[in-house]
């Protein structure tokens, strides 16, 4: 009897797998968004080497206001898509994930970074020669391609994709995933960016959302502060991406894919299909495998003739943590405590308690967050 019944409840088990694979493998035909494609590693030569199979994307924030609604553009009082022509970026994140595709690290690159804009030619063909500049103005001069260059040269690390993303496209895909939960451990109340919010938790929508990233004029830390807020929103959004929640419910997981394709572009190599794929890989992506930080600095308020107050990157541990995304090494260090004299002993044939697991002491030069950790944590 006992034995039927097992049978019947191992049945109904399979059948429900069965019955959830299919249902989620046939939500997959209802992706409908198609990727938008930019040329973004056009007239590029010389580029770094892949040191390994991990791979590394280029997040762009552009400030395009196509797509929102008027009630969202008066929301967020940034004005029409006219009074914003051209193409600007305040947001750019280096996204490396592990070849294993269990580790992720996201840099924040800040837009005053000083940079050597290398020769370019202008969309009216006019040849512009080498000079000094902040990283942002790459993007506006120059789109995608001169970015990813100028990146590239300062990195040493090879781009393998790249995505921007609007202001439409993020408020879309925050919705899609329900809302993203943040903490301010002060009142925000910023009247550049429009976001008033009491101190707390708080689950924002993706209009609220894009006012708390683009915020940065109340805590007297600027675009450093604005970094790191941002970072942790973004630890934010790959906890909700990746729970059970989302992953495992076809209806979440389609909307959330749909989300990402309709309001995103991407460089003509990556398409839908790889979208899948990674967000079925990130399954593997457990919070406490996410790492967020800055690029180290050495100076951020460095003035330059005609440029203006620019950001200078350390000259020992950006290479330092560049190199090891490359070779996709751990960028913080776990050191084991060295036995003692007694632990290294045999234990005796009498003993019978075990030996407790000795705690790792981690080094983090690089001042990192996980995307585990409290978001109403310290900026650092």
């Amino acid at each position: 009897m006992k034995s039927a019944r097992m049978t019947r409840i191992i049945t109904s088990i399979s059948i429900g797998v069965v019955a959830l694979s299919a249902f989620s493998w046939l939500g997959l035909g209802q992706i409908t968004g198609s990727l938008k494609r930019v040329d973004a590693f056009a007239g590029l030569n010389s580029r770094p080497e892949k040191a390994s199979s991990a791979v590394n994307y280029l997040l762009v924030g552009s400030d395009n206001r196509a797509g929102l609604t008027p009630a969202e553009l008066k929301l967020l009082r940034v004005g029409s898509t006219k009074s914003a022509a051209g193409q600007r970026s305040d947001t750019m994140l280096l996204v490396h994930i592990s070849k294993a595709r269990d580790k992720a690290v996201i840099v924040s690159l800040p837009r005053d970074t000083l940079v050597t804009m290398p020769q370019y030619v202008t969309s009216n063909g006019k040849t512009v020669a080498p000079q000094l500049a902040k990283l942002n103005s790459a993007f506006s001069w120059g789109g995608a391609p001169l970015l990813i260059q100028v990146i590239e040269a300062k990195t040493n690390l090879r781009i393998d994709h790249y995505i921007e993303i609007s202001f439409a496209g993020f408020a879309r895909v925050v919705d899609s995933l329900g809302g993203i939960q943040v903490c301010t451990k002060r009142a925000i109340n910023d009247p550049k960016s429009h976001l008033v919010l009491a101190a707390g938790i708080h689950t924002l929508n993706g209009i609220e959302a894009l006012k708390y990233v683009r915020t940065r004029d109340f805590d007297g830390m600027g675009d450093l502060g604005r970094m790191q807020r941002q970072q942790q929103f973004m630890s934010s959004v790959l906890k909700k991406a990746t729970s059970t929640g989302v992953l495992l419910n076809p209806v979440k997981f389609i909307s959330f894919i749909n989300a990402a394709m309709e309001t995103v572009k991407t460089d003509s190599a990556l398409n839908s299909s790889d979208l899948v794929t990674l967000a079925k890989q990130m399954r593997n992506l457990s919070a406490s495998k996410v790492r967020t930080l800055t690029v180290p600095l050495s100076n951020v308020n460095h003035s330059v003739p005609y440029v203006g107050s620019t950001v200078i990157w350390d000259p020992i541990l950006a290479p330092e943590l560049f190199q090891k995304l490359r070779d996709d090494l751990p960028i913080v260090t776990e050191v084991l405590p060295s036995p003692s004299a007694t632990t290294s002993k045999a234990p005796s044939a009498s003993s019978t308690k075990p030996t407790a697991k000795a705690t790792p002491t981690i080094i983090d030069k690089f001042k990192t967050r996980t995307a585990s950790e409290n978001p109403c944590g310290s900026l650092k």
